[in-house]
């Protein structure tokens, strides 16, 4: 059984980005052992830019940047569900992106997660223009690059503001999980 990560990205633990991810990790429960989380799940600080971690492979904070990092660890499969905030991932989800810095394979020494990851993304945004999509899934996919994470899939929806939008991408979604299951 492969190990799934589903993470919110979103602050919001009940709107569309929510049921996005309840609809992804039902799909991976049979076959898959499945943690979902909140990004708001977790407190951590920004970062301070000090670049100690450059040097260490470790940040001078201490905080649950080292918790979700070890979901990270556990995990086989990282499926990422952004909405767009301001055509981009929300704040505190760049926060923790930033905050990975000690993991980036763009300083020596670094910390890393073992290897062999696939990384999916899936972003959604209210409007009908697919650019702040693929904005969003490219910044997801860089930051799993400089992880070393398999950038392995990605699906983008338009015309998602509230969780009741969701229902109309429902097959789509669930499409995109038995492609990811098939690769498995």
């Amino acid at each position: 059984m492969k190990n799934v990560l589903v993470i919110n990205c979103s602050p919001v633990r009940n709107g569309a980005t929510a049921k996005i991810v309840k609809l992804v990790s039902e799909q991976f429960s049979s076959n898959s052992i499945v943690k979902a989380v909140c990004i708001d799940d977790y407190t951590f600080g920004f970062c301070k830019g000090c670049r100690s971690c450059h040097t260490t492979a470790r940040c001078v904070q201490s905080d649950d940047v080292d918790l979700l990092m070890r979901e990270f660890e556990r995990a086989d499969v990282i499926v990422c569900v952004s909405p767009s905030y301001w055509a981009d991932v929300p704040g505190q989800f760049k926060a923790f992106i930033d905050r990975c810095t000690p993991w980036c394979n763009t300083h020596e020494p670094h910390a890393s997660l073992k290897p062999g990851k696939k990384g999916y993304a899936i972003a959604f945004r209210t409007g009908s223009g697919r650019k702040e999509c693929d904005r969003i899934i490219e910044s997801i996919e860089h930051f799993y690059g400089h992880l070393m994470i398999e950038c392995a899939g990605h699906i983008g929806f338009t015309g998602i503001e509230f969780r009741d939008a969701v229902e109309k991408h429902r097959k789509e979604i669930e499409e995109f999980c038995r492609e990811i299951q098939a690769e498995l």
